[in-house]
């Protein structure tokens, strides 16, 4: 009974801290945006394009063509910026919500 109490309070934090990850990793990147740094979200959108590119690839068209309402999508240009810029917040906030628990349950 403890041991699974225990194990339900470890994943809500861990999606607590995921949470609260990717709305910092959100509310940096609309700063960005009011700050005119777009040269700086360009290269946060970079580092989420191998990812992009691979889930493009490795799931099939019917999928994209579902999700998205677009004929051909894995190969336009909107869907892979906005699929490369998802990818890169979500890679900031895993990152964000590591340091959260690292922070959070230091020993």
């Amino acid at each position: 009974m403890m041991r699974s109490l225990m194990w339900w309070f470890i994943r809500l934090a861990a999606c607590l801290a995921l949470a609260l990850g990717l709305l910092v990793a959100l509310l940096v990147l609309v700063g960005l945006m009011f700050s005119g740094q777009f040269d700086l979200i360009k290269g946060l959108q970079l580092t989420g394009q191998p990812l992009a590119q691979l889930s493009l690839v490795l799931l099939p068209e019917v999928f994209w063509a579902r999700l998205t309402g677009v004929a051909n999508a894995a190969q336009n240009t909107d869907v892979q910026s906005f699929l490369s810029l998802c990818a890169a917040l979500g890679q900031v906030g895993l990152l964000l919500a590591l340091g959260f628990m690292r922070l959070w349950y230091r020993a």
